[in-house]
């Protein structure tokens, strides 16, 4: 993969020199105390690019470009870089020192979902953000500045807040850099971090409405759908649960259609078994029987699931390939045209682990749900606790708890049937699908401005009693932001540089933000590259332990690592060897690979590094994948090389 990278880039090289636009040698300015990461700006707004030092008039820069600098030099009492928008010697002009700032490491943060919290205020100074957090109660400090914010008055503490409704990085990139960060443990014991961020919305201050205006959010939300895809385990067993999901839609969409919704509520239907080159008989792995965008009526959707049934065979393992049948719907659906989007994965049985050889999606839990936050795709889990698979249960809980957990709001959508009860089971799913279902015809006809963050229920005793549909509720109104953020096009606040709190600061155990780190082709090629050794050497090392950092000193070596760091005794890190590039360092996280030590390994039992092994093993794969989404690829610099695109890995994803 490394060496097809360094041909291509070779190429581009050749080119880039006989046509003149590039100089090999001229290379960016390294960081202070860094071998490989070069000084990076983002331009502020009223930053002019000019071709020569001192130039008064020049080209003006959209906000928050990112510019690598290649030279730094005084004139006229000012100092000016000569920057460029990649790292390949092609350089634009001059820009004021003055009128960047500097960008050390390329993090930023992307808003979760507000449905379940305060909206996250942008603090003028850290010592006001560290004040509320000093406080015995917040409440006390912050009521004052929201009741400001909600009448439109100025505050001379905070400078803007998040918007009411949600942005969703995946559909609408913007970036809110992280300029500094330091941890911080409030008077209620929560350790957060506190973030010195900036931020540039396209849209003017004063085009910006303090609050949504109900007549308007009510007439977008006449266009807002859902689309609902059961994901059904359909091996032997399963027949009396696929018969019973074929009554709930039926059901459903006696409703649906007495109240004219057909065309705002859709279902769909995706089967799925296990390995056919380990058992041929099982048919398939996945299939899709019903696409809720082909889907036109309740006889369209039960006459294409008709011939659904169990399998007549047994799988080779008790557990299934759920991942595949969840990811068949995430990739092969069309989710765009809903605003509203749910799975709901059915099964009696724990999921094939992304390492075993049966897995065709080579991903664990963790990774799948990471893939559907990209359509914004919320996933239920009605776990079957049949008596059959009791020594099956913890292991399937602990996965679906794990894949079920809803994006922002932090919410776990798993629902156990006892003993697998077809009668508990079927009041489950009637109970799901007639509560979407209402949540969409409330939208639809307008009612408490759905949607609108300034009519969430704060009265807990006017929620619906039962979990299930107390989730159902969170994430309904979770989903309507999401959409009319879409729609209205929300942005970012339009202020330039602040400080906020990455949980609220009310209810400390919700986070209000979470960590991208933008990435280079070339920096996921080479991560890709060190976790493969990582991999290699783990794997010997179940055999020997000793053999493990053995070979990975041996790697780092032939990397170039400093020999003295090399001889340390055996409490050195994976970081410590040096193996590991610069941009990892610093990180707001804790790595378990990066902080692992050979101490800590050899003491591990087989079973914990085994883990370890799997888990290293599932990101390999997930980093494939972001190799190959061309879709969500972003350039930083107008002119930038492909090379320096970034893609916004998840915190959780990293090593």
């Amino acid at each position: 993969m490394k060496r097809a990278w360094t041909a291509r880039a070779g190429l581009m090289l050749a080119l880039g020199l006989c046509c003149g636009l590039a100089q090999a040698a001229d290379k960016p300015l390294l960081q202070e105390g860094k071998k490989s990461l070069y000084q990076r700006v983002l331009t502020t707004p009223g930053c002019q690019l000019v071709q020569a030092p001192g130039t008064a008039q020049g080209a003006a820069q959209p906000a928050f470009s990112r510019f690598y600098v290649y030279e730094r030099q005084q004139a006229q009492q000012q100092d000016w870089l000569r920057v460029g928008p990649d790292t390949f010697g092609k350089t634009a002009g001059w820009v004021k020192a003055d009128c960047t700032v500097d960008w050390k490491m390329q993090l930023t943060l992307a808003f979760t979902n507000p449905a379940n919290r305060d909206r996250l205020l942008f603090f003028k100074d850290r010592d006001t953000l560290e004040h509320v957090l000093d406080a015995p109660d917040p409440v006390v400090e912050v009521a004052p500045l929201r009741s400001k914010l909600k009448n439109q008055q100025s505050t001379d503490k905070v400078l803007a807040q998040e918007p009411e409704t949600f942005i969703d990085l995946q559909k609408q990139f913007y970036l809110l850099p992280i300029l500094d960060s330091d941890e911080f443990m409030t008077e209620e014991g929560f350790r957060m971090r506190l973030l010195n961020v900036a931020s540039v919305s396209a849209t003017p201050p004063a085009a910006t409405p303090a609050q949504a205006d109900p007549a308007d959010t009510a007439r977008r939300m006449k266009e807002f759908s859902a689309a609902v895809v059961f994901v059904i385990d359909s091996t032997i067993s399963m027949d009396p649960y696929i018969e019973r999901t074929r009554e709930a839609v039926r059901k459903v969409y006696q409703t649906i259609e007495a109240e004219q919704l057909g065309q705002q509520v859709k279902f769909g239907l995706v089967a799925f078994r296990s390995s056919v080159k380990a058992v041929p008989g099982l048919q398939y792995v996945t299939q899709m029987y019903a696409d809720p965008n082909t889907v036109k009526d309740s006889q369209d959707f039960l006459a294409k699931v008709a011939n659904l049934k169990q399998a007549s065979v047994s799988s080779k393992l008790y557990a299934e390939d759920a991942y595949a049948g969840v990811m068949q719907a995430i990739d092969s659906i069309d989710w765009h045209n809903f605003g509203a989007r749910y799975i709901v994965l059915i099964t009696d049985a724990s999921a094939i682990e992304g390492g075993n050889a049966l897995s065709s999606t080579g991903l664990d839990a963790g990774q799948v749900r990471l893939e559907a936050t990209r359509p914004g795709v919320a996933i239920y889990t009605l776990h079957l606790k049949s008596d059959a698979g009791k020594k099956d249960h913890a292991r399937a809980e602990a996965q679906y708890r794990d894949l079920s957990t809803y994006a922002g709001t932090n919410t776990t959508l798993y629902y156990p049937v006892n003993a697998g009860d077809v009668n508990e089971f079927g009041a489950k799913v009637d109970a799901l699908a007639a509560a979407i279902t209402a949540q969409v015809k409330a939208a639809y006809s307008g009612e408490d401005a759905i949607g609108s963050a300034s009519n969430a229920q704060d009265d807990k005793s006017a929620e619906p009693q039962d979990p299930m549909l107390q989730d159902s509720a969170l994430i309904g109104h979770a989903m309507r932001l999401a959409y009319l953020g879409s729609k209205t096009g929300a942005a970012a606040p339009p202020v330039f540089r602040a400080w906020i709190a990455d949980r609220d600061l009310i209810k400390q155990d919700i986070a209000t933000t979470d960590v991208r780190i933008l990435l280079t082709k070339a920096q996921l090629s080479d991560l890709s590259d060190v976790l493969r050794q990582v991999l290699q050497a783990a794997n010997e090392g179940l055999i020997s332990p000793a053999d493990m950092f053995a070979r990975l000193r041996s790697v780092a070596a032939t990397m170039g690592a400093d020999p003295n760091q090399l001889k340390q005794d055996t409490s050195t890190t994976l970081q410590g060897l040096g193996i590991m590039d610069e941009y990892l360092e610093g990180l707001p996280y804790r790595s378990d690979v990066l902080n692992l030590d050979e101490d800590t390994w050899k003491n591990w039992d087989a079973l914990t590094q085994e883990k370890f092994i799997r888990t290293l093993d599932a990101k390999l794969r997930l980093y494939r994948r972001y190799n190959e989404d061309v879709d969500r690829w972003v350039s930083l610099a107008e002119g930038s090389d492909a090379r320096d695109y970034v893609y916004p890995v998840p915190l959780e994803a990293m090593p």
